[in-house]
């Protein structure tokens, strides 16, 4: 680990670390804290897929809908008016928006061959935001002169890394320039995520064989056809499914490369001193 012992992270004037996790149990929470000291630069993973890596097939998506209204289509065919995205480190609507969900287009859904084109996009585009780390750990020390960096990766990072893999390309190579740090939720947080997830679902990233086999398990359940499913009643149904299948991955993650933090001590950050000791405290 690029920290060998609770004294070496205390001492050490470059502080480094990856945090991630299911979304919801803190990620952006200590990122936003450690960014607000002044001290820390924040590396999203998800804004920089939203805007380096997916931006114009979001921006494209959102031309595409226009043209379907007559009069934004003449404005756009005469570069009357401008489209873009507005995405931002608190609204990753955009991204969310583009990924979609597989099911009914009356309620909304995108047929699944469409939906898998963009998973895959979304793959590429999450391991290439993640190699990134390195490169913005140079630019945030050179350019703003920050030497304390975190990366507030996505929940999704696990799916695209192999976690039982010692020489995954992606985790080897990050692992020596940030600290892994897994927040882990115990089984209320699970539940509080469901419920939560449950009352306003969102589109999501999965693996691709998971997917696929998902999809397969839900329509024979359902006993319909792709085209009937309820896109928010799939994505609720696979959101249970995604918590299962993501758990022990990240525990290997942080077995194999890092350090795990609890999310009941996570909220109970209030600075970065408070952060300095939690890391001490699991490298310990």
């Amino acid at each position: 680990m690029l920290y060998t012992s609770s004294k070496h992270w205390l001492k050490s004037p470059h502080k480094r670390v990856m945090l991630f996790g299911m979304s919801g149990l803190g990620k952006t929470y200590l990122s936003n804290i450690l960014r607000g000291s002044g001290d820390w630069f924040h590396y999203s993973v998800d804004y920089r897929i939203g805007t380096r890596y997916m931006g114009e097939h979001i921006v494209d998506n959102f031309k595409a809908e226009a043209m379907r209204n007559p009069f934004l289509a003449e404005l756009l065919r005469s570069d009357s008016i401008y489209i873009g995205s507005n995405i931002t480190f608190e609204n990753l609507s955009p991204l969310s928006t583009y990924l979609g969900k597989p099911g009914n287009p009356s309620k909304g859904g995108i047929p699944f061959t469409a939906y898998r084109m963009r998973q895959r996009q979304h793959r590429i585009a999450e391991i290439a935001a993640l190699r990134d780390t390195a490169p913005f750990i140079k630019r945030a020390r050179e350019i703003y002169g920050y030497d304390s960096f975190v990366c507030d990766t996505s929940g999704s990072m696990v799916e695209v890394v192999d976690p039982n893999d010692p020489n995954d390309p992606v985790m080897s190579a990050l692992s020596t320039h940030v600290l892994p740090v897994w927040i882990r939720g115990n089984d209320s947080h699970v539940d509080a995520l469901i419920e939560r997830f449950a009352k306003a679902p969102k589109p999501m990233y999965y693996q691709e064989e998971f997917l696929i086999n998902a999809w397969g398990t839900y329509l024979k359940m359902m006993r319909i056809e792709p085209d009937q499913v309820d896109p928010d009643d799939f994505t609720r149904w696979g959101y249970r499914q995604l918590l299962t299948h993501r758990l022990p991955r990240y525990a290997a993650i942080a077995d194999q490369w890092g350090v795990t933090v609890e999310a009941d001590d996570v909220v109970k950050i209030r600075s970065t001193d408070d952060f300095h000791q939690l890391i001490a405290d699991a490298l310990t």
